[in-house]
């Protein structure tokens, strides 16, 4: 049954890449929707049969076949509490993103090719949770790689999309080099690249030195495909592709693999404490950089974009504390609200003609009753107000952070309030103050699908947080954290929280008072004056120009490592290859040519010339011996 979840999606991918431009567009639509709501079935099965059986039993191996025997690796297939979780969320958000997307792409006329990279990236994605082994978990990683490729460039007639996709297929080149590295290494120092076996290793018997060597190559593959620090620079540049794709892609599900990558590895990185600190260390710094980026982007999926990167290092920062269970429920409180903004970002540019500049719009919450409230829902879970999802699984990043390093809760609070203040920002520069956009332009509501998987997303994210309702309300409210206890089997070392019950209700207080007078602060500031940090920048213009280019970070990359890397290879080009070596070749069949023409002279034709010659040559070789 297990095998069935991948099968499923995989061969929709088939029957639509290969009959996809023969058939109706309903038909296309059906099967890519019907193959994920089965594979969400039997995923949602297997999760009830987890709930009713005992600890000790949620665990499902299928070895399917022998896929390298000479090095003992397997086509296995692995599901436990971590993988049924991740199942139901690429599924489960997987669903609804297809079905928004059957009216947002309906009209494009290559929408069978769409929904077969959409199925493909599915079955990768699912490939990469099931492996049990590490082979075969990079199989999974490099197809929603190659997937993320081919739906960044969808429309690749423009010459931005392609040079995107393009930019995030080489910048996750970087990182699973590094991944394959940490293959290699793990395979010579263990022996085997089995997850299960790996985990019964007694790895004190080895040097640590070894042990963080592995963990920070697999790390570095982590950045590539979660877009951390300093190989998050393609993501922004991602969202070039349709926007259900940068919600499922690019928000929810591919660039949480570098995260689930280490949770599921954890065994490895709590044996590299130095490891540790600097996945926790990198991913603070990145939620605050990305966080300073999105302060005035206006491109209302860029903004989105960043936010991303920003989230992503808060899922680093608890699984690089030990905080492994945080960081899976961040991953999928995430998944919810991140792709309802995502999707809601897609019904505004839907309905106002593919404008997506937020100085553009305003006044839509009138206009645009559902999109405006499931966006408020979304925007209230990011920033973590209560009772939305986000606020438990965020504080509880912030309190096992504070276990871990005061540090840490510090610079977590401050990316917090700067997430509070852009996505204030956002929301009111898109839904309220006065409206720039032309008067006679046609606005109109999202469609059945599209509704459907806004009013879903937006309930998990409002309920979602409720699986994992905080230790310190237990015996207040009788409401257990439903996610620790059923990770519990899966990680058997992690990070406890140590401080008193009051210390973590007030770091609680500080942050959710904090975050909601920034909010009410923002929000006024911009309904009132939607140019309110035009001010600002007239003050502050050096630190605005700065943030609004992105620190130039593009721009060094390009300058110091793009064009020398251009110029490397032009210079191999016209020099090494088309002159030296190509010349070398060419000027031995130029001279080969130049002595036949020079030796066909020598036939003239004329016998007595023959015959002069021979005697000459005769007479010469005589002379030669005999002297």
């Amino acid at each position: 049954m297990i095998g069935f979840i991948i099968l499923l999606p995989l061969l929709g991918f088939l029957i639509n890449g290969l009959l996809g431009h023969r058939l109706p567009k309903p038909a296309v639509s059906s099967i890519a929707c019907g193959s994920v709501l089965l594979s969400f079935v039997i995923s949602f099965y297997i999760f009830l049969q987890f709930l009713e059986a005992p600890e000790s039993w949620r665990f499902i191996n299928l070895t399917l076949f022998e896929w390298i025997p000479q090095i003992g690796v397997s086509f296995d297939l692995k599901m436990d509490a971590l993988s049924v979780l991740l199942s139901l969320v690429v599924t489960g958000v997987g669903l609804l993103i297809h079905l928004y997307s059957v009216n947002y792409m309906y009209e494009d006329e290559s929408l069978w090719r769409y929904f077969a990279y959409l199925n493909l990236f599915t079955a990768s994605m699912l490939l990469l949770i099931l492996a049990n082994n590490l082979l075969l978990l990079f199989i999974g990683w490099e197809g929603v790689g190659l997937c993320s490729y081919l739906l960044i460039g969808f429309w690749y007639q423009d010459i931005a999309n392609a040079q995107a996709g393009k930019k995030a297929f080489l910048v996750n080149r970087i990182g699973d080099f590094a991944f394959l590295l940490g293959l290699f290494l793990c395979f010579v120092t263990f022996g085997t690249l089995n997850i299960e076996s790996l985990s019964q290793i007694h790895l004190s018997a080895y040097a640590p030195h070894i042990l963080t060597v592995i963990t920070l190559l697999l790390f570095i593959g982590a950045c590539g495909k979660s877009a951390q620090i300093p190989l998050y620079v393609w993501l922004p540049d991602a969202m070039a592709g349709p926007t259900p794709v940068s919600a499922l892609i690019h928000a929810a599900t591919m660039v949480t693999a570098g995260v689930y990558m280490i949770a599921r590895l954890h065994f490895l990185y709590m044996a590299a404490p130095i490891s540790m600190t600097v996945v926790a260390t990198v991913g603070v710094l990145t939620a605050l950089f990305s966080a300073s980026i999105a302060f005035f982007q206006n491109d209302i999926k860029k903004v989105l974009a960043y936010s991303t990167i920003s989230q992503l290092g808060y899922m680093f920062l608890a699984v690089g504390c030990g905080a492994f269970t945080s960081g899976i429920f961040h991953l999928m409180t995430h998944a919810f609200f991140k792709a309802l903004l995502f999707l809601g970002a897609g019904s505004v540019i839907h309905a106002l003609h593919h404008e997506q500049d937020i100085q553009k719009m305003g006044g839509l919450h009138k206009k645009l009753p559902l999109t405006h409230i499931v966006f408020l829902f979304a925007t209230l879970a990011i920033i973590g107000m209560p009772p939305f999802s986000g606020f438990f699984s965020k504080d509880e990043i912030l309190w096992m952070a504070f276990n871990k390093n005061p540090i840490y809760w510090v610079l977590g609070v401050l990316g917090a309030l700067m997430t509070t203040f852009y996505m204030v920002r956002l929301f009111t520069l898109t839904f309220y103050s006065d409206s720039k956009l032309e008067k006679d332009k046609h606005v109109h509501e999202a469609p059945p699908l599209m509704a459907l998987a806004l009013i879903v997303l937006a309930l998990l994210s409002l309920i979602g947080g409720l699986i994992g309702f905080p230790h310190v309300f237990h015996s207040a409210i009788h409401l257990e954290h439903f996610l620790d206890g059923f990770l519990t089997p899966v990680f058997s070392s992690r990070l406890e929280s140590h401080g008193s019950q009051m210390t973590e209700l007030s770091l609680m207080g500080i942050t959710t008072f904090t975050s909601i007078v920034l909010a009410i602060y923002t929000f006024i500031q911009f309904h009132k004056n939607r140019d309110w940090l035009i001010h600002l920048k007239l003050k502050y213009a050096t630190p605005h120009k700065l943030l609004l280019n992105k620190y130039y970070i593009d721009e060094l990359y390009d300058r110091y490592l793009v064009q020398p890397v251009r110029k490397m290879a032009t210079f191999f080009w016209t020099i090494i290859d088309t002159k030296i070596i190509d010349g070398a070749f060419n000027g031995l069949a130029t001279l080969s040519t130049y002595f036949g023409f020079q030796t066909v002279k020598t036939q003239t034709g004329n016998l007595q010339t023959y015959a002069f010659v021979f005697v000459a040559g005769v007479v010469a070789i005589l002379l030669f011996i005999w002297f």
